[in-house]
């Protein structure tokens, strides 16, 4: 693959064999983020599971201590005093009824859907729109429940959602380029911590074999992980 002459100039600043610990990670990352705007950093996990096989899948949430810096909009779909719970909650849309019928229409514009359980008879006929947007609540993302305050607020804090693909890779967002060094770290460790925590027993071989940060126009910087984890246990 042929890079543009930025990529080539950016990767100079670091060894694509070499892993990397995370403050010196992000150290890189954060050197090399010279867009115009404020760039993602995203944390990407090659994981050693088989996804089909029910036993290795690696999927749940994970509060971020410094949020991502995303503005995340959220729909809660409820009725009654869970509807006025999430709008005090931060909500940017809430509603029942009509919002089924916007979203069956096409309408998508929001980064997160919660539901309560006894809307999802009509949610669940949202399945084809929502599904491939990765918008469809699920009980196991905390997106399906009757505290709908507590998960507005989670979202809004930096929650985040991981789940490996297909392929056995989990990538999700950990903050800006503009965040301080220390909150980037903190992020990406309690990201590290959760995805050894729930590895699944069935898993063999190596788990993380193969971890890399970047920002959106930079080049990938390896993570040594079990550096990190002897580290932090």
């Amino acid at each position: 693959m042929k890079h543009s002459r930025r990529y080539d100039t950016i990767a100079e600043g670091r060894d694509r064999l070499t892993r990397y610990s995370v403050p010196d990670a992000v150290g890189i990352v954060k050197k090399n983020a010279t867009a115009k705007f404020d760039e993602t950093v995203e944390v990407a996990a090659n994981l050693g599971v088989d996804p089909r096989h029910a036993d290795q899948q690696v999927r749940g949430t994970v509060v971020l201590p410094h949020g991502t810096g995303q503005t995340v909009r959220v729909l809660v779909l409820a009725q009654g005093d869970k509807a006025k719970e999430a709008e005090e909650a931060g909500a940017d849309h809430v509603g029942s009824d009509e919002y089924v019928e916007k979203i069956q229409g096409g309408w998508t514009d929001v980064d997160v859907v919660i539901t309560t359980p006894d809307m999802m008879g009509k949610v669940g006929r949202l399945g084809k729109i929502l599904g491939p947007r990765g918008l469809m609540p699920n009980p196991k993302a905390g997106t399906v429940t009757m505290d709908v305050a507590k998960a507005v607020q989670e979202v809004k804090a930096g929650k985040i959602e991981y789940r490996v693909d297909k392929t056995g890779n989990v990538a999700v967002p950990v903050g800006k380029a503009s965040f301080g060094e220390d909150s980037l770290v903190e992020n990406i460790r309690t990201l590290i911590t959760e995805l050894q925590r729930v590895k699944p027993s069935a898993a063999k071989g190596t788990y993380f074999k193969n971890v890399t940060v970047t920002s959106t126009m930079g080049a990938g910087v390896k993570i040594d992980v079990q550096a990190e984890l002897q580290s932090l246990s």
